[in-house]
C-alpha cells in the first residue's frame, strides 16, 4: 500500500470533504455534479454507514451478537440485504427529485410499495387519499366520508398562487385545527389524515399555518396517482444501493470515494477546518461535511429511537397479503406523543429469500421501557420468527457551522420515509452555500458546467 492519498488526481487540496450517512452522500453528488471537488471517506468498509444493508445474513446475526448461525429455514445468507434504517422514498417527493437531478437514478431500480395503512382501534386500514377510497373506506361512517370528500376536493384545488381556490381560508394565518373544523372532521380521520397523509410525526403542525400540511397531503395523493399501490418507492436489494449509486456518480464528475479509512483528526486552523488526517496524512479542504459521529464535541443528545428488525414467515394481516407495506400508528391512538411506524419488504425487492418478510417497526423513545411501547406495533406481526433490537441516540449539531464550516447531520429519526432526511439535506446545503436549494437553479448550473448536450 501506498501512502493513502497519493495519486489523487485531485491531490491534496480538496473542496470539500464528506464523512457519511445518506445525507452526505447525496450532498457529495450534488456538488460534484456542480463542479466542486469531492473527497469522500468512511471509517467504514462498506456503504452507508448506519444506514447500511447488511449482507448476507450471518452478517446481521454477528451485528447483533446473536448466538449460532441462522437456520436452513432462512434460506441462504446471500438471498438477504437488511437495510438497518429503512426508510420509503416518495414517488413525487423531494429525494426522488435529487435523484433525477444527480442522475443516480441511472445506477439504480425501484419497486413500488403495495400498500399504505393507518392504525385504529387495533386493526389496521387502507389509508384513503382520492375521492373514490374515502367513499369506499371502512375508516369512517357515511356522513364522515361526504365531509372528508370534500376535504380532499379542496386539498386537490388548493393553489397558493390563486386565492380563488382557498375558500375563505388564509393559507399563512389559518391554522390546520381551523380548517379541520370548517369540514367538521372528526379526530379519528384528523389523526389518519395529518399523520398517515400529511406525515406528521406529532400533532405540534395543528396549530401552525395550514399551507405546509394542504401541501404535504397534496404531495402524498400525487405520489400515489403516479403508480396507483402507494405514494412510496424502494430500491431493489436495498437502501445500500443508494449511496454506491452516489459513489459511481462522484467517480464520473471527477470527485473520490475512499472506505475504510480511519480518521484521526479534523485538522482546524483560526476556528475553521482546513483537513482531515487520516493514516499519517492530511486531506485539505475548505469545507467539511459530516455524521454526528465524527464530531461528538459539536452535538448534542436530542432523543433515542427504537428499532426492531423482524423475520416473519409471513405477510402482515389485513394487508392483503402484500409483499410490502408501511403502516403508522398515529399517536392518540395508543396514547403517546409520537407515531409508531412499521415497514414491511420482502423477495420483491430482493432483500430476503423467498418466502420471507422484512418488517422494522420504529418510534421515538418516551418511556424507560421502549420495547413495551412497541408492543402495539409487534401485536400486527405475530408470529416473528426472529428479532434484532437497537436503540440508538439522537443527535443534532449544536451549531450552524457556519464559522467552522464543519456541517453536520442529524441523525435518522423515527419516521419511514426520506421526508424529513431531505429536509436536513436541504438546510445543510442552505447553511454551506448561503442559499435555498432550488432545483431549476440547479439544473441551470449544471447546464452551465456540463453543457446541454449532456442534459439530453
Amino acid at each position: 500500500m501506498g501512502k493513502p492519498f497519493a495519486g489523487l488526481r485531485t491531490g491534496l487540496n480538496q473542496s470539500k470533504i464528506t464523512l457519511l450517512f445518506i445525507q452526505e452522500c447525496i450532498l457529495s453528488g450534488i456538488m460534484s455534479v456542480n463542479g466542486k471537488k469531492v473527497l469522500h471517506m468512511d471509517r467504514n468498509s462498506y456503504y452507508g454507514g448506519e444506514s447500511a444493508s447488511i449482507t448476507p445474513l450471518e452478517d446481521l446475526y454477528k451485528r447483533f451478537n446473536l448466538p449460532g448461525s441462522p437456520p436452513e429455514s432462512m434460506g441462504r445468507g446471500r438471498d438477504w440485504n437488511v437495510d438497518l434504517i429503512p426508510k420509503f422514498l416518495m414517488a413525487n417527493g423531494q429525494l426522488v427529485k435529487m435523484l433525477l437531478y444527480t442522475e443516480v437514478t441511472r445506477y439504480l431500480d425501484f419497486k413500488v410499495i403495495e400498500g399504505s395503512f393507518v392504525y385504529k382501534g387495533g386493526k389496521i386500514y387502507k389509508v384513503p387519499s382520492t375521492e373514490a377510497e374515502a367513499l369506499a373506506s371502512s375508516l369512517m361512517g357515511l356522513f364522515e366520508k361526504r365531509r372528508f370528500r370534500k376535504f380532499l376536493v379542496y386539498v386537490a384545488n388548493f393553489d397558493e398562487n390563486d386565492p380563488r381556490t382557498f375558500e375563505g381560508v388564509d393559507p399563512k394565518k389559518t391554522t390546520m385545527r381551523d380548517v379541520y373544523k370548517k369540514f367538521d372532521l372528526g379526530q379519528d380521520v384528523i389523526d389518519f389524515t395529518g399523520h398517515a397523509l400529511a406525515l406528521y410525526r406529532t400533532d405540534d403542525y395543528l396549530d401552525q399555518p395550514c399551507h405546509e400540511t394542504v401541501n404535504r397531503i397534496k404531495l402524498y395523493s400525487e405520489s400515489l396517482a403516479r403508480y396507483g399501490k402507494s405514494p412510496y418507492l424502494y430500491p431493489l436489494y436495498g437502501l445500500g444501493e443508494l449511496p454506491q449509486g452516489f459513489a459511481r456518480l462522484s467517480a464520473i464528475y471527477g470527485g473520490t470515494y475512499m472506505l475504510n479509512k480511519p480518521i484521526e483528526e479534523i485538522v482546524m486552523e483560526n476556528g475553521k477546518v482546513v483537513g482531515v488526517k487520516s493514516e499519517g496524512e492530511v486531506a485539505r479542504c475548505k469545507q467539511l461535511i459530516c455524521d454526528p459521529s465524527y464530531v461528538s464535541d459539536r452535538v448534542s443528545k436530542v432523543g433515542q429511537v427504537i428499532r426492531l428488525i423482524c423475520i416473519l414467515n409471513h405477510p402482515i394481516k389485513n394487508t392483503n397479503d402484500a409483499n410490502s407495506c408501511q403502516i403508522i400508528i398515529p399517536q392518540n391512538q395508543v396514547n403517546r406523543k409520537s407515531d409508531i411506524y412499521v415497514c414491511m419488504i420482502s423477495s420483491a425487492h430482493n432483500v430476503a429469500a423467498q418466502g420471507k418478510y422484512i418488517a422494522i417497526v420504529s418510534t421515538t423513545v418516551e418511556t424507560g421501557d421502549p420495547e413495551r411501547e412497541i408492543k402495539p406495533a409487534l401485536d400486527l406481526l405475530e408470529p416473528i420468527e426472529q428479532k434484532f433490537v437497537s436503540i440508538s441516540d439522537l443527535f443534532a449539531p449544536t451549531d450552524l457551522g457556519t464559522d467552522s464550516q464543519i456541517f453536520i447531520s442529524r441523525t435518522y429519526d423515527a419516521t419511514t420515509h426520506f421526508e424529513t432526511t431531505c429536509d436536513d439535506i436541504k438546510d445543510i446545503y442552505k447553511r454551506m452555500m448561503g442559499s435555498e436549494f432550488d432545483f431549476e437553479e440547479m439544473k441551470r448550473k449544471k447546464n452551465d458546467i456540463y453543457g446541454e448536450e449532456e442534459q439530453q
